[in-house]
């Protein structure tokens, strides 16, 4: 059995929390200024807690594996596999082997959406999925490895080339096929973008990204369309086509998500967990997070808790 990497070293990355005024452990961070950018080292080591960014990320497998904590979910990705995934999705790695080495590039959502063939691929992502590539190409590990040599240049034009480059390897997953690592519920096949799809792309961006850093907040739709200069009922109408949620149903899930890194980085009471992530009414908070995740906050804690240390006990 590959030895794996002790948990006392944890992995700092190069992300900016997005309210360290509310916990420094706050899940939701910025990564790149939410640009396409990529990872600052190779080398993978577990993390300290959860977290999750605007981008949609591909993690390249070059050596050894590692393991992910994802969306309440235990996933395992090695040498020579591709992971997707949205960045929204609380993600943490857990575990991983000595020698595990992972190009991770971080994609601008607005770069996915605008692909007029990837309306199932788009909506599976964006409904909580992570699908690994079904047919890994030999020149797979170079072109990656290139691709994160180029962003860490900081070329503009070589950034652009390096975009354009990816686009067209989404192109050629969606056609070559691609498996889900993770059930999402059940996707909407919406209607491919077309026409000024750049423009309602980069409009969807903006307001992911408003959610994703002010849904502790009291925002509403209102909010959010304004975030994205859009009319509220064209930007409600974008969005459910677009994501397949709602923008209230966006704002609660994101709270959720919040609440759920919460609950496992740090002992701080179900209450003010509740109130920090964005629910004003504590009877509100309990009903969302049952609903949603089949068990009380406690219990999901306690949950997370036994799986860490079954994790350990197996080393």
């Amino acid at each position: 059995m590959t030895e794996s990497v002790a948990r006392s070293q944890v992995y700092r990355d190069e992300s900016v929390p997005a309210c360290p005024e509310i916990y420094r452990r706050y899940p939701v961070v910025i990564i790149g200024d939410h640009q396409i950018c990529a990872g600052n080292t190779l080398d993978v080591q577990p993390m300290a807690g959860p977290h999750m960014h605007s981008q949609v990320e591909l993690n390249f497998g070059l050596s050894g594996s590692m393991t992910y904590w994802f969306n309440r979910r235990v996933i395992s990705l090695s040498a020579g596999e591709l992971g997707v995934f949205w960045g929204m999705v609380p993600h943490q790695v857990t575990d991983c082997a000595k020698d595990a080495q992972f190009v991770v590039l971080h994609v601008p959502m607005s770069i996915i959406l605008e692909l007029p063939s990837m309306s199932k691929l788009r909506a599976i992502i964006f409904q909580g999925a992570m699908i690994s590539g079904a047919n890994v190409m030999p020149h797979d590990p170079d072109l990656f490895s290139r691709w994160r040599d180029d962003l860490r240049q900081g070329d503009p034009q070589l950034t652009r080339i390096v975009t354009d480059e990816i686009m067209a390897r989404v192109r050629r997953l969606d056609r070559d096929g691609w498996t889900c690592l993770r059930g999402a519920a059940h996707a909407d096949l919406h209607a491919p973008l077309s026409g000024r799809a750049y423009e309602r792309a980069l409009g969807v961006e903006k307001m992911t990204q408003f959610i994703g850093e002010h849904a502790s907040e009291n925002i509403a739709a209102d909010d959010v369309a304004r975030a994205a200069d859009l009319h509220p009922n064209y930007a409600m109408a974008l969005f459910k086509r677009t994501v397949g949620l709602t923008i209230k149903q966006s704002i609660i899930r994101q709270r959720l998500d919040i609440a759920q890194s919460m609950l496992i980085a740090s002992d701080m009471p179900v209450t003010k967990i509740a109130f920090d992530s964005g629910f004003g009414s504590l009877t509100r908070f309990y009903a969302s997070f049952e609903k949603r995740f089949g068990r009380t906050p406690v219990d999901f804690r306690k949950s997370y808790h036994r799986f860490v240390r079954m994790d350990r006990t197996q080393e």
